[in-house]
């Protein structure tokens, strides 16, 4: 096998991968994949402009750009009107950080960005596994009226 193919096949594997642990993985788990994918693409955004890479750049910040897209389509404005329009306002920042980051060749926007998502990812990665059990029970009575599914969701797609 030629070395593409093999990174071909490689990265069919992975994509395989992912899209058999979305199936799987419940409302909390995806939206931690997807933070975590937030602060890898910023981070690898970061770096290749520490290497004059603007290629990569760009795509790291268009690949957050489109996770947090995604992020703010999913907000419940139902349940809670006023966190729900926090978030938005705050994935709104985001996404003007990662605009000015787009044509600045510093880190600055990116740092911005991160502070303001940091406390989100935080308080989201300290929910407790009883306060997960709860809402897991109350999504399968049928309790909340929207179920995690979304036309749009990254995980009929790829993140790039």
């Amino acid at each position: 096998m030629f070395k593409s193919e093999i990174e071909k096949s490689l990265n069919t594997y992975k994509s395989t991968k992912v899209n058999a642990n979305i199936n799987v993985a419940d409302p909390y788990i995806i939206t931690k994949m997807l933070f975590q994918g937030v602060f890898e693409r910023l981070a690898e955004a970061k770096g290749a402009i520490e290497r004059n890479d603007l290629e990569t750049k760009a795509k790291k910040l268009s690949s957050a750009a489109d996770i947090i897209k995604h992020l703010q389509s999913t907000l419940d404005f139902s349940q809670s009107k006023e966190i729900a329009q926090n978030l938005f306002d705050i994935y709104d920042y985001m996404l003007s950080c990662i605009a000015d980051a787009a044509v600045q060749v510093n880190n600055e926007p990116i740092d911005n960005a991160l502070n303001a998502f940091l406390p989100i990812k935080q308080a989201w990665d300290n929910i407790p596994i009883e306060s997960q059990k709860e809402a897991n029970l109350k999504r399968e009575k049928g309790y909340f009226e929207k179920e995690f599914t979304n036309d749009t969701s990254l995980a009929h797609g790829t993140i790039r």
